[in-house]
Order: C-alpha cells, then sequence, then structure tokens
C-alpha cells in the first residue's frame, strides 16, 4: 500500500474516534436545559391555613364571686359589647358555670330531661369556631374560620369576644319522641343560659340570649349532622364604655 494513502486513512480514522468521543463528553458535562413547557404549567400552592388546636382551659375558679342573691339582683340583658378579648381564666370560669361537672359522678351544673347531657356548647371566637368539652375541660377546635356574623341576625355579634351557640343533640335523647326532643332541649338550654347569665351578674360582664338567628345557614357553616339541631345562641363580653 502507498504510504501516504496509508497515513491519510489513519488520520481520518482518528478524526471519526475523537471528535464523537469529544462532542458527548460536553453533552455530559454540559448543564440540563430546562424544560421550559413543564415549567410554564407548575401552579404554585399557597401554604395551608393554619390548624386550630385544643385550648386547654385553666381549671376553673370555685371561689369569689358575687353572693346568688346579689347576681339575681344584678342579673340583666345587654346588647352593647366591648370588642376586648375575655382571658382564659373568665372563659373557663364562664363555661364551666354554663354546664361544666360539678360532681364526680360526671353530672352538671345545668340539669337536663333524664341526664342525657345533649346540649352542646359552641364558642364562636376571632381565633374560629370551637366545641367546649366539659369532661376534659377544654376547647375542641371546629372551624378555623371567624363565624362571628353568622350566629345572629344583630350587628353587635361580628365584634363581640365570644358568641355561644347551643346545640340540642338529639341522638343522645334516644327514643323519646320528636315533640318531646324540642320541649326538653328548649328547657334544658334555658337553664344552660341562666347559668350564663348568673355568671356574668357576679363578673361584671355584658350578655344577651338571643333566637334571632338564620338556623339553617349557621347550621351549615358549622357543619353540623341532621341529629344536631342549633336552640339558641348568647353573646358574651365586657360591657362598652
Amino acid at each position: 500500500m502507498n504510504t501516504k494513502l496509508f497515513g491519510c486513512v489513519i488520520l481520518v480514522l482518528a478524526v471519526l474516534l475523537i471528535c464523537p468521543a469529544q462532542t458527548w463528553a460536553e453533552d455530559v458535562n454540559a448543564p440540563a436545559a430546562k424544560d421550559v413547557s413543564a415549567t410554564a404549567t407548575v401552579q404554585v400552592k399557597p401554604p395551608p391555613a393554619q390548624e386550630l388546636k385544643p385550648i386547654l382551659l385553666p381549671k376553673p375558679q370555685m371561689e369569689g364571686g358575687k353572693p346568688l342573691m346579689q347576681a339575681l339582683k344584678d342579673r340583666k340583658t345587654s346588647r352593647e359589647f366591648s370588642t376586648e378579648k375575655l382571658p382564659p381564666q373568665i372563659l373557663s370560669n364562664m363555661l364551666w358555670a354554663a354546664c361544666g361537672i360539678n360532681r364526680p359522678d360526671g353530672k352538671r351544673t345545668a340539669p337536663t330531661a333524664m341526664n342525657k347531657q345533649e346540649i352542646d356548647v359552641y364558642v364562636a371566637m376571632a381565633e374560629g369556631l370551637y366545641l367546649y368539652d366539659a369532661n376534659a375541660h377544654i376547647l375542641l377546635p371546629v372551624l378555623a374560620e371567624d363565624i362571628r356574623a353568622a350566629t345572629g341576625k344583630q350587628p353587635f355579634v361580628k365584634d363581640a369576644p365570644v358568641n355561644l351557640v347551643f346545640v340540642a343533640d338529639f341522638a343522645k335523647m334516644g327514643n323519646t319522641p320528636d315533640e318531646q326532643k324540642q320541649f326538653y332541649a328548649g328547657t334544658d338550654t334555658g337553664y344552660v343560659s341562666q347559668n350564663v347569665y348568673l355568671y356574668c351578674a357576679s363578673e361584671g360582664l355584658a350578655t344577651v340570649v338571643r333566637g334571632s338567628v338564620d338556623k339553617p345557614a349557621l347550621a351549615a357553616i358549622m357543619k353540623l349532622p341532621d341529629n344536631k339541631k342549633i336552640i339558641l345562641a348568647q353573646t358574651v363580653g365586657y360591657p362598652k364604655k
């Protein structure tokens, strides 16, 4: 073979072997190209709303307050409220007075027909909606939103610090006829509401029990099951100065 021809062939083969290898190395070391079409469709979700946590209420204070006859003398309805929040101790005392446990056998400060204890007390505040658990004396989270405006048709409810919603759990009343369930639920709610009135009179708080509530709308917001019925609502706060 001609020496020059053989040299050319060797040179061509070397070029063919080196160039692809160099190209492959450059492709490997180069940064990955951005997939514009993929990133264009990515949606950044906002962080989830902060979840409510249970509120561990302080131990209710059994001492102090006005004598019963003085509290009865001072009991009244008020419809003007300060926006000042109630301290945890005041909230604790009020809920215990409403329907807390006052005996080792689990019975309450407010009576219920046949001791069914069917009245649930929901607490609507700026932070959200809670359910009072009398057994543990804590507030259980229900909704992480301010629903105070929905607890009544009066303008003051949206700014008052606390709106109680009294809900009867008819499932706890067993085979009681429906007509009697309604009667007992109304009567038993009255006992709870009056306890709140007396505590407020003793503590110098303002309160009003209210029947002017859009119950179907409020029940939907509270996500109540069919066996739970709203009976009344009650606003509590400091008197407006």
